[in-house]
């Protein structure tokens, strides 16, 4: 398609080039629609480009240089390791770039359209766009993502920073006080005391305080080995560039602020108000279970449209969204939206493991899980919930590779599986996924390796 200085028309214009924007403009231009996609940034958006991928690398870099110092108990003595920022930033960097690449080529090899810019919404049908011209479209995804929070009188600067900067270093700050103790506040907070900064937690409440007790308090013992301090029930008041003061009157060194407090649907300058889209009381944009939006023609999917705010669940709805569109299918009927923490050790869950009436909770323990022992990981647990029938309904995984056993918990919930038929699945001995399989043996009367107390006849 050759923009000019007339209106184009084409079947669908997708509004944000992050994981849920290409993925829904790919499709659709799989099932044979002409599709634009509008992206002011970088393809991939900030998945590829400024979270998830540049975490994740980093993670993998702190961890090898900490084991490479810390694993004596295996015979293993290694003096003098050094760090390289800059290389590990040029890794970083690197591999977004070898991503946002990928994505493109994706595009172009689909038809997509790609074009470099900002859309505003003129009308239920058309876009205005940063070149000037103006597009006029059948459907529209919006795909526009989130931001970082903002909190009021630490406003982001040279020394106030979101998790993005955090993760643009091309150096190790000697301390960093991280205001926030959600899922970014610990993966961030664990990569950077293992690369040797000082790391503080400044908690409202505590870390992680929506999660499972069982699971935060191994993540914070671990985190406290690090070096960690964790400050809870704090309140930042000001920061004069070297110590960052809380309500208590303590004061936290820091040569770095990261300010994480939550993210916020992204929706300036859309021109929603030319639309029939609605936003509700916290700003996200209102959707039914096919992710229309109040408007008939525009959809939207991913963090704009709400909780959980998780790459892998607007991926998803940018597949069903340009399948609705293209009349493939009729609604958006996941019934779980698995979730990582990329903690040390990981935290995965699955559908709930609250234990209340007519839902009964396992846990098996990786102190007796082969190969915990083998490789020093039994600090964790599968915990597994079921119904009186016996089907899934939650899984918790706290583990070494929980990132990648938690996609069989989804699966068996998805499916409405039995515990009986993880239990009856042969898995590979020896690895981390039987301790899933012995948490399902252990909820149907029938466990092997740990022994919970002899049942009365």
């Amino acid at each position: 398609m050759v923009m000019g200085s007339l209106p184009e028309e084409i079947d669908i214009a997708v509004i944000g080039a992050g994981v849920g924007g290409y993925v829904a403009a790919i499709r659709a231009a799989e099932l044979g629609a002409s599709v634009a996609l509008v992206e002011k940034e970088k393809l991939g958006g900030h998945c590829l480009n400024y979270a998830c991928i540049p975490s994740k690398t980093l993670i993998h870099i702190a961890d090898t240089f900490y084991s490479a110092q810390h694993s004596q108990e295996f015979g293993i003595s290694v003096s003098g390791a050094l760090l390289d920022a800059k290389k590990m930033y040029d890794w970083r960097m690197q591999a977004s770039k070898k991503l946002e690449d990928g994505v493109g080529f994706l595009c172009k090899s689909n038809g997509v359209e790609v074009i470099k810019g900002t859309a505003t919404f003129l009308s239920s049908n058309t876009l205005q766009l940063t070149n000037g011209t103006s597009l006029d479209f059948k459907h529209a995804i919006i795909a526009t993502g989130s931001e970082p929070a903002v909190l009021k009188g630490f406003e982001f600067g040279e020394k106030i920073i979101d998790y993005k900067k955090a993760l643009m270093l091309d150096y190790v700050p000697g301390s960093m006080a991280i205001i926030g103790a959600g899922y970014v506040a610990v993966e961030i907070g664990t990569l950077y005391a293992k690369l040797g900064s000082k790391v503080s937690i400044i908690a409202r409440s505590d870390v992680l305080s929506k999660f499972d007790k069982d699971a935060v308090n191994i993540i914070k013992k671990t985190m406290q080995a690090l070096g960690i301090k964790i400050y809870t029930g704090a309140t930042p008041i000001s920061y004069d560039g070297k110590f960052l003061k809380l309500g208590d009157s303590n004061l936290v060194e820091a040569e770095l602020v990261v300010v994480a407090v939550g993210l916020r649907p992204y929706t300036e300058g859309l021109g929603l108000e030319n639309t029939k889209v609605q936003l509700d009381d916290k700003g996200f944009v209102k959707v039914d279970s096919s992710l229309r939006t109040t408007d008939s023609n525009i959809f939207a999917v991913g963090d704009v449209i709400g909780e959980p705010m998780l790459a892998h669940k607007a991926i998803r709805q940018g597949v069903v969204a340009a399948e609705i569109i293209t009349g493939l299918r009729k609604s958006y009927d996941n019934i779980v939206v698995p979730a990582v923490i990329f903690s040390d050790p990981e935290i995965a869950i699955a559908g709930s493991i609250e234990e209340k009436e007519g839902i009964k909770v396992t846990k098996f323990p990786l102190t007796a899980l082969g190969r915990s022992i083998a490789l020093d990981t039994t600090n964790g647990f599968v915990k597994i919930a079921v119904d009186e029938n016996s089907v899934v309904k939650g899984v918790e995984i706290v583990s070494q590779d929980a990132n990648a056993m938690i996609s069989e918990a989804a699966l068996a919930i998805e499916m409405g599986a039995t515990a009986d038929d993880i239990a009856s699945t042969i898995h590979p001995h020896p690895t981390y996924s039987e301790a899933v399989q012995e948490a399902a043996e252990a909820a149907i009367g029938a466990p092997i390796h740990f022994f919970y107390g002899k049942k009365s006849k």
